[in-house]
């Protein structure tokens, strides 16, 4: 007996899903070189052109002359550096909560913490759409796991009548794939009638949400109290790398003393914690570039709805142009590119079947005459695709 791994990806190409990495060779922005060529790329997460800003690329390397490279070991040996100190402070203030702990990625930050706080006998209900970092949490919790249906208050209070022990609600803020926002006072309320905890992955909220950037628990006008368990990642808005959770005293001790993503993984680099000081500084201070992107993202939608291309309900930097069958998309995600666009073709299984998609998204590094020769080129290519297939 062998593994046929062969025929596990030739299946994979006949159903239009395989992937295939494009190779950067520039830094991020909206102008990238990708497999040899120049292109205008809208798929980067750096929603606020911080990726390979001046500032935070001075301070990453002021930080390497002074404290290494390595990391060296886990925070609970010898890890713990003063520029990963300094940058869980200014996090848990930025979030207004007692204390942030630092990962070295959103995905080891979600398994942390769900796998930490709930266990055998007690209960995870998440929301159909989750990120599959958050749905694997469940799963590995032990908890017994349960999915709601996609932003529905009335099918959460379905599943906490039958949760047992503690429960954690977990939802993203954003959600990546659709790009609409989590219905948050309506599923906070819902939890805090049944004693449950809420813990929200903000991941594509921190920096375009909220009135200086402090994502979805923000803009909504929540606490802590709403939402005791709250991640937020730092390649993404923050443009450089790791993530963070933050909250109370006890869930931040908790999370020391019992997850393991935590307690057994090396720090990272303390210069990267010190890039991303800067960032947070300028996250904050920086407010045009709010603005800037959220004129961007209506100017694009404002176009998309005169191309009749079919938008999906966000307000944020994630624009996704709803397709439907996958080799649909990826021919439009190539017409695209031989007219200079970088545009991800995103496919089963990242998103359910038959609603391949394209996956634009906007940065505040962008400009409107860039958007405008986006917007031209999908109505362009959008004319030149043959007849829908079956997904």
């Amino acid at each position: 007996m062998s593994f046929d791994l062969a025929a596990r990806l030739a299946a994979r190409r006949a159903e239009h899903l395989y992937r295939q990495r494009p190779l950067l060779d520039s830094p991020q922005g909206p102008q990238v070189l990708v497999d040899g060529r120049p292109l205008l790329a809208f798929c980067s997460n750096d929603y606020l052109g911080l990726a390979n800003h001046p500032e935070v690329v001075r301070a990453l390397r002021d930080g390497a002359a002074h404290w290494g490279v390595g990391g060296g070991a886990s925070h609970l040996v010898v890890g713990h550096g003063t520029p990963h100190h300094r940058l869980e402070e200014a996090l848990a203030e930025f979030t207004g909560r007692p204390r942030a702990l630092l990962f070295s990625s959103g995905y080891m930050a979600n398994l942390a913490a769900v796998t930490a706080l709930v266990g055998q006998g007690d209960s995870v209900l998440e929301d159909r759409l989750n990120h599959a970092s958050l749905l694997d949490a469940g799963l590995l919790s032990g908890a017994r796991f349960a999915r709601y249906l996609h932003n529905d208050p009335a099918s959460l209070v379905g599943r906490l009548e039958k949760a047992t022990g503690n429960t954690l609600v977990v939802t993203d803020g954003v959600f990546s794939m659709d790009g609409d926002l989590a219905n948050l006072p309506a599923l906070c309320a819902a939890a805090r009638q049944k004693g449950a905890w809420v813990m929200v992955d903000d991941a594509h909220g921190f920096g375009p949400l909220g009135a200086h950037g402090g994502g979805i628990v923000e803009h909504f006008g929540l606490g802590p109290e709403d939402v005791p368990v709250l991640v937020g990642t730092l390649g993404k808005a923050f443009g450089t790398a790791g993530a963070f959770v933050a909250g109370s005293e006890e869930l931040i001790e908790t999370l020391i003393q019992f997850a393991r993503p935590y307690i057994y993984t090396t720090s990272q680099p303390p210069a990267l914690a010190c890039a991303t000081l800067k960032s947070l500084e300028l996250l904050r201070t920086e407010d045009w570039r709010r603005e800037h992107l959220n004129r961007l993202i209506a100017r694009f939608r404002a176009g998309a709805v005169e191309l009749g291309l079919a938008l999906m309900d966000s307000p944020t930097p994630i624009q996704p142009l709803l397709i439907g069958a996958s080799a649909c998309a990826l021919e439009f995600s190539r017409l695209l590119r031989e007219r200079g666009f970088l545009v991800g073709a995103i496919r089963p299984p990242t998103v359910p079947a038959g609603t391949a998609r394209l996956r634009v998204t906007l940065s505040s590094a962008h400009s409107e005459e860039q958007v405008d020769r986006l917007l031209a080129a999908l109505g362009e290519c959008q004319a030149l695709l043959p007849a829908e297939e079956d997904a």
